[in-house]
């Protein structure tokens, strides 16, 4: 059997969704979680996680650069900024760098106050830390509060998982997986997991999907959790979490994950 990092993103985003993320990993169907160090009341979430977090699962920091939350360094940078306009600016070289640094370091600060220790991996929310302008800032972060820690990257043999933001994101790994290699750091050997949200309903048959192909090692990321009047603020598109936790739950997943070759571990 291949042994397979299932990743529930987004932990301590909102209530519902820490829940959701925490119910699934004492159950033993994840085994790793990425933190959203600007999320409401992070000291006491990261307490309960420890508390039901299985022997081997890993805690991860999920560099938060947009959405809806309220920036660690308020005001210097507006967490509210969508990801395309993150990337066009990325691209265009208007990043404002020392905004994102201080950012990324005052969550990284904050990860290692809430956890007691460093994250065992960074990866990014809409996955940021990919984008020119910011992985090096990312990936220095890491170096010096997290020297054993490994970076998300997010490709894999067909690609990141469906549709055209995969593509995109596949192509983004590109840049991260040089740098990564300059720096002799570890990263994810594949990835999978991303798919068109509209189509949360038949998470069921798409899960298995993603599967394919990867190599012993591989990750697949997933966005579990429960519904809330906090996640409805900071999250327009929160339907589809329903339906992932549900199959994450059900008889189906430890099925189809063994039809495929394997295990959590």
């Amino acid at each position: 059997m291949k042994r397979l990092i299932l990743c529930a993103d987004d932990y301590a985003l909102a209530p519902g969704v820490s829940r959701a993320i925490r119910d699934l990993a004492a159950a033993g169907r994840l085994n790793a979680t990425s933190v959203m160090a600007p999320g409401p009341d992070l000291a006491a979430e990261a307490e309960r996680l420890l508390s039901i977090a299985p022997p081997g699962f890993q805690i991860g920091l999920h560099v938060t650069l947009t959405g809806g939350l309220t920036p660690l360094t308020a005001p210097r940078l507006a967490l509210a900024e969508g990801i395309g306009s993150l990337l066009m600016r990325s691209h265009l070289r208007r990043l404002d760098r020392s905004a994102i640094a201080a950012e990324v370091e005052a969550q990284m600060q904050a990860f290692i106050a809430a956890f007691g220790k460093p994250p065992a991996f960074v990866d990014g929310h809409q996955h940021a830390h990919l984008l020119p302008g910011i992985r090096d800032i990312v990936v220095a972060a890491a170096e010096r509060h997290a020297p054993g820690a490994w970076i998300r990257q997010c490709s894999g043999p067909g690609g990141a998982g469906q549709g055209i933001k995969g593509r995109i994101i596949s192509g983004l790994s590109r840049g991260m997986r040089r740098l990564l290699a300059r720096h002799g750091m570890p990263t994810n050997p594949a990835f999978s997991g991303a798919y068109d949200f509209r189509r949360a309903a038949d998470f069921a048959a798409i899960f298995p999907t993603f599967l394919s192909q990867l190599p012993d090692g591989a990750l697949v990321m997933v966005h579990p959790g429960h519904v809330d009047d906090a996640l409805r603020r900071v999250d327009p598109v929160h339907g589809p979490r329903e339906h992932e936790y549900a199959y994450l739950g059900g008889d189906a997943f430890p099925r189809d994950l063994a039809a495929s070759g394997f295990t959590l571990g």
